[in-house]
């Protein structure tokens, strides 16, 4: 087994081993992985982080041996807290990295970082100040930054930063945690997931105060949300249909 370290500031993770195909989730600075499938100029990796596997350039990434890898395995993240943060390579040259990011990787890239962080887990009631430094930020497929996210990447990355794991896409995120009944049962942070006319789950979002929900849906934006689903408050009218409420962070 082969394993590899994200050295880059933010990295596509594609569907297939080609530039010019679909981007299904980006690898930020200092995640790493597993390698499991090489060709002459890409790589078939899985995340460590949510086991999540694409596609990604052989050049945009450095291999680690695999006691370097399970060191990463075993220690508490230290997670970038600022929407973007710099690092500084051997050669004093920075290099700009997302929220997001993941610094234990510092010491085998021979790096140097002063900013912020976050480490351990964190009060379900900060999810919602994490949700809202999202505030407008615009939908990308497969996005997982400040500058572009779609609605899993941005439930998964705000979990995250309060130490929290999500996996990757709504569906699988909806496998996670506990029912609930009603909207009356849940608190602020928990998700609503919804399913589109053939009943697969396709979108994701948070639960905030007095029936209000974050999401990624064109930008991150705030809408309403009832029995039916999200009522949109520029549209005047329903976009997602609720199919079930989930609570990860149980009490």
């Amino acid at each position: 087994m082969k394993y590899g370290l994200c050295n880059l500031s933010l990295v596509p993770l594609r569907l297939e081993a080609s530039d010019k195909s679909e981007m299904v989730t980006q690898v930020l600075y200092g995640e790493h992985f597993k390698i499991i499938e090489e060709k002459t100029k890409w790589s078939k990796i899985r995340l460590a982080f949510d086991e999540y596997e694409g596609w990604i350039d052989t050049k945009q990434f450095i291999e680690i041996n695999s006691e370097t890898y399970h060191s990463l395995e075993s220690q508490t993240p230290k997670i970038t807290s600022d929407i973007m943060e710099f690092i500084s390579d051997s050669n004093g040259v920075l290099i700009p990295i997302p929220i997001g990011s993941n610094l234990n990787a510092l010491p085998y890239l021979n790096h140097k970082y002063d900013g912020n962080f976050v480490t351990g887990n964190y009060a379900k009631q900060n999810l919602i100040e994490t949700a809202l430094l999202f505030l407008n930020t615009p939908y990308l497929w497969g996005g997982k930054s400040p500058f572009g996210i779609d609605c899993s990447g941005f439930t998964q990355l705000v979990y995250k930063l309060n130490g929290h794991r999500l996996l990757r896409d709504a569906k699988d995120q909806a496998t996670q945690g506990e029912t609930l009944s009603f909207i009356e049962e849940s608190e602020p942070g928990d998700l609503a997931f919804f399913d589109n006319s053939e009943g697969v789950i396709t979108h994701v979002g948070i639960i905030m105060h007095d029936n209000y929900i974050i999401h990624a849906h064109g930008k991150v934006r705030i809408d309403l949300l009832d029995h039916s689903g999200i009522f949109n408050l520029e549209l005047k009218k329903h976009s997602h249909k609720l199919r079930v409420i989930k609570k990860i962070i149980l009490d």
